[in-house]
């Protein structure tokens, strides 16, 4: 029970570690080379896909998706979508796409002439599942080298952080006021269900007795 225990604690930790690593923003220092629009069919990556344009009709199985290409400092590409995250999860409150990508052709360079831009974004980059990170931002930066400190991470994890301390806390104090107590008396009321089965057994016993030795008169 306990590699039961470990295993589910574990594999629960893992899956929060993926929630927050998806959803919380990362900052990317990039050159961007090219702005398009595709027309994408969704299959099974649909999950890591957001929903159509705010006000669009959402009950086709494609549709067009603006795209931001850019490179990186040491020559690595990085590819963006760039779609709205409306109302739903995760919860950019993303609405302003089309402004996005004017934003992002607007600072369109050349490695001779390079313009260096941050781009906030969230998700995953997969090659095999043909998902692609969400941009939610454009800012110009003065150079390569420029670093980011993730305030907004750094709240939003000691918050949770925090929270579950206090949830634990509330945890502990409940299990010690109400389920101990109870578990208390259950133990003690099955001792004394055994007390009681020994006794009549006891009982029964000398009961038995009796009538071994009448019979061997």
């Amino acid at each position: 029970m306990r590699y039961v225990k470990w295993t589910l604690i574990v594999g629960w930790l893992l899956v929060v570690f993926a929630v927050l690593h998806y959803t919380l923003p990362q900052h990317d220092v990039v050159r961007i080379v090219n702005t398009e629009i595709r027309r994408m069919d969704f299959g099974e990556n649909s999950i890591f896909w957001a929903s159509e344009d705010v006000g669009t009709d959402g009950t086709t199985v494609n549709r067009d998706i603006r795209f931001i290409e850019a490179v990186r400092p040491d020559g690595r590409p990085s590819v963006y979508r760039n779609e709205d995250t409306g109302w739903g999860w995760p919860p950019y409150l993303k609405l302003d796409s089309s402004n996005l990508q004017a934003e992002a052709a607007d600072l369109i360079s050349t490695r001779d002439a390079p313009i260096w831009v941050a781009i906030t974004h969230y998700g995953w980059r997969s090659q095999l599942l043909t998902i692609f990170p969400n941009a939610v931002g454009v800012e110009r930066v003065d150079g390569p080298d420029v670093k980011f400190i993730p305030w907004l991470n750094i709240v939003i994890l000691t918050t949770l952080a925090l929270l579950c301390l206090l949830f634990w806390r509330m945890w502990v104090q409940f299990r010690e006021r109400t389920i101990d107590p109870l578990v208390g008396q259950a133990s003690e009321t099955w001792d004394g269900v055994e007390l009681r089965a020994q006794e009549k057994r006891r009982i029964w016993r000398r009961w038995l007795d009796t009538w071994k030795r009448k019979d061997r008169r």
